[in-house]
C-alpha cells in the first residue's frame, strides 16, 4: 500500500514547481499504469477502433507521430518523456530515428530506460543540446508542466535546425474565464492551466509559426470518462490494492468533472505543429 499524506498532494498540486511535479508523478503515475496496463501516461485518442486505454494511447502516439512527420525525422527530443512509452513506440515504428528522452524526473527516466533510446535527466527549460542539433522537439502531454513555458519554447527554437518542427499535445482551457469554472479540477489538474490563446501567443512570440492545429478534446476526455465509469468496479479494485480509497474517489470525481468541462467547452486538448519563421 502506497502511503500518501493528503497535505503533501495538496501542496504539490497548489505550488506546481519542478520538485512538486516530480513528487506528484512519482507517487501517482502508477495509478495510470494500473488503469491502462502500460507505460504511456497519456489520456489517449479514442475512436471506434480504439476503445480501451492502451490502444487509445497508442493511437494518440501514432497520430502525434504523423503530425510530427517522424517518418522523415532523424534526431528527436521527447521532452517530459515520462516512462518512455511513447518514445519506445516511435523508435519501433521508425527504426532509423535517434530518440532522446528528456525528463527531470530521474526515477521515471531510470524506470523507463531502454537500450534503443538515450535518456537525459534535465529540465525542459535548460536542454543540454547544441544549437541547431535536432530536427524535432516533441512534448506529448507534458508541456502543461513546463514553467515558464516561454523558456521551453526558446530552448526549442535554439536546438532545432532551420527546417525543424516543434510539436505539442497539451490540455488547455478555452478562455481565461474558464479557469474559474474548473471546480475540483483546479486542485486535481496538477499542471499549469494554460489558456489556448495564451499558448498560441507564446509560440508566436518565440519565433514559431503554427502550421497545423487540432482540437481533439471530445475524443480524449469524454470517452476516457465513459470508459472509467463503465469499468470502475474492476479498476477501483486494482487501485485499492495499492492506494487508499480516497485516491480512487478523487480520481473518479476528477474524471467526471473533466468530461463535464469538455462538454461545456471549458477545456480542450490541442495538438500544435510549429515551424520556425
Amino acid at each position: 500500500m502506497v502511503t500518501i499524506n493528503p497535505l503533501d498532494v495538496f501542496l504539490w498540486t497548489f505550488r506546481r514547481n519542478e520538485k512538486d511535479v516530480v513528487n506528484l508523478y512519482s507517487t501517482l503515475s502508477p495509478v495510470m499504469q494500473i488503469a491502462t496496463g502500460g507505460n504511456m501516461l497519456n489520456f489517449g485518442f479514442w475512436d471506434d477502433d480504439n476503445t480501451d486505454p492502451l490502444t487509445a494511447q497508442k493511437n494518440l502516439c501514432s497520430y502525434f507521430a504523423n503530425m510530427a512527420e517522424l517518418s522523415s525525422a532523424k534526431q528527436i527530443l521527447d521532452v517530459g518523456s515520462g516512462l518512455s512509452g511513447p518514445a519506445l513506440y516511435w523508435k519501433e515504428k521508425f527504426e532509423n530515428l535517434s530518440v532522446n528522452c528528456v525528463n527531470i524526473n530521474y526515477s521515471q527516466l531510470y524506470s523507463g530506460r531502454q537500450s534503443q533510446i538515450e535518456s537525459v535527466n534535465s529540465s525542459s527549460i535548460g536542454l543540454p543540446f547544441a544549437d541547431n542539433s535536432v530536427d524535432r522537439v516533441l512534448a506529448l502531454e507534458s508541456a502543461q508542466h513546463f514553467k515558464p513555458l516561454s523558456e521551453f519554447l526558446s530552448e526549442s527554437k535554439r536546438v532545432l535546425t532551420d527546417s525543424g518542427l516543434l510539436v505539442l499535445a497539451i490540455p488547455v482551457t478555452l478562455n481565461s474565464s474558464s479557469i474559474t469554472k474548473l471546480g475540483i479540477l483546479k486542485f486535481t489538474w496538477s499542471s499549469e492551466h494554460y489558456v489556448l490563446e495564451h499558448v498560441r501567443n507564446l509560440v508566436n512570440l518565440a519565433g514559431f509559426v503554427i502550421s497545423e492545429e487540432k482540437l481533439i478534446g471530445s475524443s480524449v476526455y469524454d470517452p476516457l470518462a465513459d470508459y472509467y465509469t463503465e469499468h470502475r468496479t474492476k479498476l477501483k479494485k486494482s487501485i485499492l490494492e495499492c492506494y487508499p480509497s480516497y485516491v480512487e474517489s478523487i480520481l473518479f470525481q476528477s474524471i467526471q468533472k473533466m468530461k463535464k468541462a469538455s462538454v461545456e467547452k471549458i477545456i480542450d486538448y490541442v495538438l500544435l505543429k510549429c515551424h520556425l519563421e
